[in-house]
């Protein structure tokens, strides 16, 4: 027994030491799993914001307009950082391995479906400049920065998608722009590297008053009707995902900047 508060002691400075090791070595991090508050009872600011990321992910907070206000940091941080690629790697490794486990037909109708905002191409040099989904959206300021035609690729997708090439599955994007943006959409995909596919479907007016599932529903059971097998489906939101003919397969991009229905 009187060895008890030696080990004690022992096991606290071995615990206070490794902690700070800890902390030393993951310090270029952007955010640290912390408890709610530090010693003092000081609020550390950032976990409320990773579990409602985390809600928005998992598709238990549903139906939002905009990211919280006081996240905002939190999510520009998220994805300037390097947690969202290794997120979205995470995926798209998995979606890749997927792929080339299947046994595939040689028909030339086995097909993978694409979004394409936040998930070909990324939209961030727009959002860092609105709050990063804080600021209500603006149609014509977004529409105006598509236009430019200058969004850069998500480069985990295209390594995907060059990947899938490679394996003879061919490409199609469903996308929720309208027909009048498929010039510069076309131009911008092929400029940052995605330079073939069977389809770019875009959204015409016949689907006004719509959700995107019931477009993206409604848009892949006519490329299956072609005779094509959608052996996999990967967007940034739910919505491209979720609803029918949504494939073999699904596979979720983070996305914790907007919401579509």
């Amino acid at each position: 027994m009187k060895m008890l508060p030696v080990l004690l002691f022992f096991f606290l400075t071995t615990l206070v030491a490794t902690t700070q090791a800890s902390n030393g070595a993951i310090s270029h991090q952007i955010h640290l799993l912390r408890p709610q508050t530090g010693s003092s009872g000081r609020h550390v600011p950032g976990i409320s914001c990773l579990s409602w990321r985390l809600g928005v992910e998992t598709h238990n907070i549903v139906g939002w307009t905009t990211v919280p206000a006081a996240c905002e940091g939190y999510v520009g941080h998220y994805m300037l950082g390097h947690q969202y690629r290794q997120d979205s790697r995470a995926v798209t490794n998995e979606a890749l391995l997927y792929a080339k486990s299947l046994d595939l037909t040689k028909d030339g109708k086995n097909l993978w479906v694409f979004d394409i905002d936040e998930t070909t191409l990324s939209n961030l040099p727009y959002y860092s400049h609105h709050g990063f989904g804080v600021e209500v959206y603006n149609s014509t300021a977004f529409n105006a920065w598509v236009l430019e035609g200058t969004a850069p690729a998500l480069p985990e997708s295209l390594k995907l998608y060059n990947k899938l090439l490679a394996l003879g599955i061919k490409v199609a994007f469903i996308t929720g722009r309208g027909v009048s943006q498929r010039s510069v959409t076309e131009i911008n995909l092929k400029y940052v590297g995605y330079h073939t596919w069977e389809k770019l479907v875009l959204k015409n007016s016949s689907y006004s008053g719509n959700t995107s599932v019931v477009y993206k529903s409604s848009e892949r059971k006519e490329l299956e009707k072609s005779g094509y097998r959608i052996i996999g489906n990967i967007g940034d939101q739910w919505s491209d995902i979720l609803g029918t003919n949504v494939g073999d397969r699904t596979f979720k991009l983070p996305d914790p900047m907007y919401y579509i229905s």
